[in-house]
C-alpha cells in the first residue's frame, strides 16, 4: 500500500494524524508479541513520574515485541540495507501524556550495532547491541553488558476473527514517550491496524534480571503479526 493510502486511512485511530508533514517511514515485519499482566508496585520504578501508567481492568501491562525493522529511512531519502533492516526486540509498558495513550520503552535491542548508534543520535531512544538471530519460527538473543537472554520457537496459527478490547488495547497505539535529560518527548506515528494472527509458543526462555518481576518465560498470551508499514513524525517535547 502506498504511503497516500496508508494516510488516507484514519477512521482507526484514536486522534487525528499531526498536521506536520511525516518525517521518517520504516517496516515493522514478522512482530510476535508476548504481554505480561503486572503489578504497579514492581512497574513504577521503571517509568518516570511524569507519565501515568495506563491499566486495563486496573492492572498495568508490559510486552516483549520481537520483530524485524526495515526499510527505516527518512521521507527524502531512500533506505539503505546495511542500516535500514535489522531485528529488534523492545520491552515497553503502556501510558499516558498529553491526552494520548502511548507507550514507554524500558529496553530497545537491536541486531546491528551501526544501526544502535544512528537510531540513538537521531531519536535518543535508548537502543542498544545484542547479539540477535532469527529464523523461521525461531528468535534467539543475547546481550553480553546485561546478560539478557531470549530464546522463543513458535508455530503462526491462524488469523485472529474477533479482537477484544485488550487485543486492541495492547497493540493499537499511535505514540512514543520517552525521557532524556530532564524531558519528555513525544513521538507520533501512524500505521494501519496490526492483522493479528494467533500464535502457539512451542519454547521459550526470557531472562532479563533487570526485569525479573515483570517479564519471564510465561506470558498470559501471546500475538504475531506480518506487520505494518510506519510513517512516524519528529520527536516533539512536552
Amino acid at each position: 500500500m502506498s504511503v497516500a493510502n496508508i494516510l488516507k486511512n484514519q477512521s482507526h485511530r484514536p486522534w487525528k494524524i499531526p498536521s506536520g508533514s511525516w518525517k521518517y517511514y520504516q517496516e515493522w515485519n514478522n512482530a510476535v508479541f508476548l504481554h505480561y499482566q503486572v503489578e504497579l508496585k514492581n512497574l513504577q520504578a521503571f517509568v518516570p513520574d511524569e507519565l501515568e501508567i495506563e491499566l486495563f481492568n486496573s492492572k498495568p501491562w508490559v510486552s516483549i515485541v520481537a520483530f524485524t525493522m526495515e526499510k527505516i529511512r527518512p521521507k527524502i531519502l531512500p533506505s539503505f540495507n546495511p542500516i535500514s533492516n535489522f531485528d529488534e526486540i523492545n520491552i515497553r509498558t503502556y501510558v499516558k501524556a498529553n491526552n494520548k495513550s502511548g507507550v514507554y520503552f524500558l529496553s530497545i535491542e537491536a541486531g546491528k550495532v551501526i544501526s544502535c548508534k544512528i537510531a540513538q543520535l537521531l531519536s535518543k531512544l535508548p537502543y542498544r547491541h545484542s547479539c540477535i538471530e532469527r529464523k523461521n519460527g525461531h528468535f534467539n538473543s543475547f546481550n553480553k553488558k546485561y546478560n539478557d537472554k531470549l530464546n522463543l520457537d513458535y508455530t503462526i496459527k491462524q488469523e485472529k476473527q474477533n479482537r477484544n478490547d485488550l487485543d486492541l488495547w495492547l497493540t493499537e497505539r499511535y505514540a512514543l514517550f520517552h525521557n532524556y535529560k530532564n524531558t519528555i518527548n513525544e513521538f507520533n506515528i501512524h500505521h494501519l491496524m496490526w492483522p493479528l494472527k494467533e500464535i502457539q509458543i512451542n519454547n521459550i526462555n526470557i531472562d532479563y534480571e533487570r526485569f525479573h518481576s515483570l517479564v519471564h518465560s510465561s506470558p498470559e498470551f501471546s500475538h504475531y503479526s506480518k506487520g505494518v508499514k510506519v510513517l512516524a513524525w519528529g520527536k516533539e517535547k512536552l
